[in-house]
C-alpha cells in the first residue's frame, strides 16, 4: 500500500467542490471509502442499501465531472441517494437517515441545495429534468441537467413520455440509465468502453455534424435514409436503437464501476452541444458487499445489520404481518375460485404476491412500475368475468387515479383493490404514507371502501371482495404486524355496509374506521376510569356507510368522535354529511372528527407520528372530554386520573 493511499480521503471531502479538487488517480480510493461508509451507516439505521452500493462509482464520477449544485443532479426514486448525501455535506448526519428528526431516505429539496428535485416515487427524473433544462434555456443559462434513472424505473410509461418529449426538442439534457437488472446490454468490456468513448467524443460528433449537413443537401428522401442508416448502424453496434428512435443520442454501454471508463465519457457528454444524450451504465446492485451481492434482493431494503456477517436484526414477531395475511387469504380464495387473479406493479414481495405467485404462477401478473396500465389491465380482466385483485400500495395507487375513475368506476367493473401501507408508514415518511385513499375512493359512485381494524378483519374483507361482483371495491390495511387477535380459519363475507359495536357505554361514542380501533378501545378504558363510559364501534365500511349504526350512536350519545388514518374529506366527512342532511345535528349532537392533520408529516416511528397527528388514545380522550367539559376541564380530568394511578418504582 502506498503512503498516499494510507491517508483517508473521505474525511477531506465535505462538499463536491472538495471532490473535484482531488486528482483522478485518487478517486478509486475515495469510492472504496464511500462504499465502506455507506455500509456502516446503513448497518446502524437500516434503509435502502443495495441500490446505493451499485452507484458509488457513478456518484463519485458525476460529482467530479459536473459542477453540482449549479449543474442539476436528479436521482430517480432516491433509493440510491445515500452516497450522494454523504458527499454533499450530510455525512455528519447520515446515521440519522430515516430516523425521527433526521435525514430523509430520499432526495428532498428542503434538505439540501444538492437535491434539486424530491424523488421517492419512480420514473419522474426525465420529466423534471427536462423542465429544468427548458427553464435554463429560457433564462439564458448554461448549466447541465443530469438525470440518473434505474432500469426498473424505465418500465414506467412516464419515462418514455418524457423521453419522447425531450427527443423532439433541442434542449441539452443528460440521462444516465443505471442498468443493474434488465440485462438489456451486451457484455461490457474494453471494446464497448472504447466505442462509447469514441462516439461520445468531439471528433465523432463533429464528423456526424458534418455528415448531417451534407445529407441536408441531398433530396429529402435520401436525407432521411442516410440519417436512419447512421443511427441504426450505431444503435445495432452498441445496443441503443430504441433510445435513438426516441430522439436521444445514445452512448454505451459502459462499466458503471470503472472510473477510468466513466470519467472521460461523462466529460465528453458534459461538453457536448445541443440535444438530449443517454449514457447507458451497467452496474451491479449491492456491489462491493458480499452479503448484498449474494442476496436475492441485493439488500434493497434492510433493517439494522451486522456488517461482518450481514445478519439483519429481526423484529419480535407477536402477530402475523398484514401483507402475509392478505396473501394467504387470497390464496385460500383462489383455491376455491379459479377466476381469482392477482396483479402487482413491480412489488411482488412488498405486497405478498410473491407467495401467491408461487402457488398460482399463471394467475399472477407483475406489470412493472406501471400502476396506470395495471389498473386498466385489471379492468379488462374484470370485463371478461375474472376477479382481479390489484395489490398496490396506497401511495402508488395515486398514480393511477384517472384509470380508477374512468376505466373502473364509471364502468362499474368489479376490480378489487388491495391497498397496502394504509395510514402512516414511519421511516419512509410523507412520500410513502397512505393518507388519501379513503378520501379519493369514497367520493366515487358505487365504490365499496373497507378498512381492516385488525388482521382477522382483513381475512374477512378478502372474502367479501371476492363476492362483490357488480361494482369496484377496495380494502385497506396498514404496514407491519397485526394486533395479535385470534385468527379465523377462513374468511366469511361481511354484509355490505354494516359495522359492529365493540363495547357499550353512554354519553360518548367512538366510531373508528380501520387500524385505530385498538387505540379507541384504550381510550374507552381511560374514559371509563374517569367516569365516562364510552361506546366503541368499528365502522368497517367507509362506503357505503352504516347509516343505521351512525344514527343509533348519534341519537343515544352526547358526543360522537370519529377516527380514521386518513386525510380530511374521508370517512369523518361522509359521516358529517349524513348527520347534517338527516337533521340529527340540529338536535345538539357534538361531533368531533379525528383524521390526519392538513400537512405532510415527516418520517419518525409510527407511534410518534400518530401521536403528533392526534390519533392516539390520549388524543381521543382529550377530544371526547373537551366536547363535554371544555379543553381546560378535559386536561384537569386527565391530570387527576394520572395522579390517581399507582406509580411504578
Amino acid at each position: 500500500m502506498t503512503a498516499q493511499s494510507k491517508t483517508p480521503l473521505l474525511d477531506r471531502v465535505k462538499t463536491p467542490a472538495d471532490l473535484r479538487a482531488l486528482p483522478e488517480s485518487q478517486l478509486r480510493q475515495l469510492a472504496d471509502e464511500l462504499r465502506t461508509e455507506t455500509i456502516d451507516a446503513v448497518s446502524v439505521t437500516g434503509g435502502h442499501l443495495g441500490a446505493g452500493l451499485g452507484v458509488v462509482e457513478l456518484t463519485v464520477a458525476i460529482h467530479h465531472v459536473f459542477n453540482t449544485p449549479e449543474d442539476r443532479l436528479i436521482w430517480d426514486v432516491g433509493h440510491q441517494c445515500y452516497p450522494h448525501k454523504i458527499l454533499t455535506g450530510r455525512r455528519d448526519r447520515i446515521r440519522t437517515i430515516r430516523q425521527g428528526g433526521g435525514l430523509s431516505g430520499f432526495t428532498k429539496r428542503a434538505e439540501s441545495e444538492y437535491d434539486p428535485f424530491g424523488a421517492a416515487h419512480s420514473s419522474t427524473s426525465i420529466s423534471s429534468g427536462l423542465g429544468m433544462a427548458v427553464a435554463r434555456d429560457l433564462a439564458g443559462k448554461k448549466n447541465n441537467v443530469v438525470c440518473v434513472i434505474g432500469d426498473g424505473a424505465m418500465s414506467a410509461g412516464m419515462a418514455y413520455e418524457a423521453m419522447n418529449n425531450a427527443g423532439s426538442m433541442d434542449s441539452r439534457l443528460i440521462v444516465i440509465l443505471n442498468d443493474n437488472d434488465m440485462s438489456i446490454a451486451p457484455p461490457v468490456g474494453a471494446m464497448s468502453a472504447y466505442l462509447a468513448r469514441l462516439i461520445s467524443g468531439e471528433t465523432y460528433r463533429g464528423f456526424r455534424h458534418f455528415a448531417k449537413h451534407l445529407a441536408e443537401k441531398l433530396p429529402k428522401s435520401l436525407e432521411r435514409i442516410a440519417k436512419r442508416a447512421e443511427e441504426y448502424a450505431r444503435g445495432m453496434a452498441t445496443g441503443g436503437t430504441m433510445f435513438e428512435e426516441l430522439g436521444f443520442y445514445y452512448v454505451g454501454p459502459v462499466d458503471g464501476h470503472n472510473l477510468d471508463h466513466l470519467i472521460p465519457i461523462l466529460k465528453n457528454v458534459r461538453d457536448a452541444g445541443e440535444g438530449p444524450i443517454l449514457v447507458h451504465a451497467v452496474t451491479q446492485k449491492g456491489k462491493g458487499y458480499a452479503p448484498a451481492e449474494a442476496a436475492a434482493d441485493k439488500y434493497h431494503g434492510v433493517s439494522k445489520f451486522d456488517v461482518i456477517t450481514g445478519a439483519q436484526a429481526k423484529a419480535k414477531a407477536n402477530a402475523p404481518a398484514y401483507t402475509k395475511v392478505f396473501a394467504q387469504s387470497l390464496m385460500k380464495e383462489a383455491e376455491k375460485d379459479e377466476k381469482v387473479v392477482a396483479i402487482t406493479a413491480a412489488m411482488p414481495s412488498g405486497t405478498g404476491l410473491d407467495l401467491f405467485g408461487q402457488a398460482y404462477p399463471e394467475r399472477t401478473f407483475d406489470v412493472g412500475i406501471a400502476e396506470q396500465h395495471g389498473v386498466t389491465f385489471a379492468a379488462g380482466l374484470a370485463s371478461e368475468g375474472y376477479k382481479p385483485f390489484a395489490a398496490i400500495y396506497s401511495t402508488f395507487l395515486q398514480r393511477a387515479y384517472d384509470q380508477v375513475v374512468h376505466d373502473v368506476a364509471i364502468q362499474k367493473l368489479p376490480v378489487r383493490f388491495a391497498i397496502d401501507r394504509a395510514g402512516l408508514v414511519g421511516a419512509d415518511g410523507p412520500t410513502h404514507a397512505g393518507s388519501f385513499d379513503v378520501t379519493y375512493l369514497s367520493c366515487l359512485p358505487d365504490f365499496v371502501v373497507m378498512a381492516a381494524a385488525d388482521e382477522a378483519e382483513l381475512v374477512h374483507m378478502v372474502a367479501t371482495a371476492v363476492q362483490i361482483d357488480d361494482r369496484p371495491s377496495a380494502f385497506r390495511y396498514p404496514r407491519g404486524e397485526g394486533v395479535g387477535v385470534e385468527m379465523p380459519q377462513e374468511g366469511v363475507p361481511f354484509e355490505i355496509g354494516k359495522g359492529r359495536v365493540m363495547r357499550e357505554g353512554s354519553k360518548i361514542a367512538i366510531l373508528s374506521l380501520g387500524g385505530r380501533l385498538a387505540e379507541a378501545m384504550k381510550a374507552a378504558d381511560e374514559l371509563q376510569a374517569l367516569g365516562f363510559p364510552a361506546t366503541v364501534a368499528d365502522a368497517r365500511f367507509a362506503k357505503p356507510l352504516d347509516e343505521g349504526l351512525i344514527r343509533r350512536l348519534a341519537e343515544n350519545h352526547e358526543v360522537l368522535v370519529t377516527i380514521e388514518e386518513g386525510s380530511i374529506g374521508g370517512f369523518g366527512s361522509h359521516v358529517l354529511q349524513f348527520l347534517s342532511l338527516s337533521g340529527i345535528l340540529d338536535k345538539g349532537l357534538k361531533v368531533r372528527p379525528l383524521c390526519l392533520p392538513d400537512r405532510f408529516l415527516d418520517h419518525d416511528k409510527p407511534e410518534k407520528m400518530y401521536e403528533e397527528a392526534g390519533l392516539d388514545a390520549q388524543s381521543i380522550v382529550r377530544t371526547a372530554l373537551g366536547a363535554i367539559l371544555g379543553s381546560s376541564g378535559a386536561e384537569n380530568a386527565i391530570l387527576d386520573l394520572a395522579a390517581a394511578q399507582p406509580h411504578k418504582s
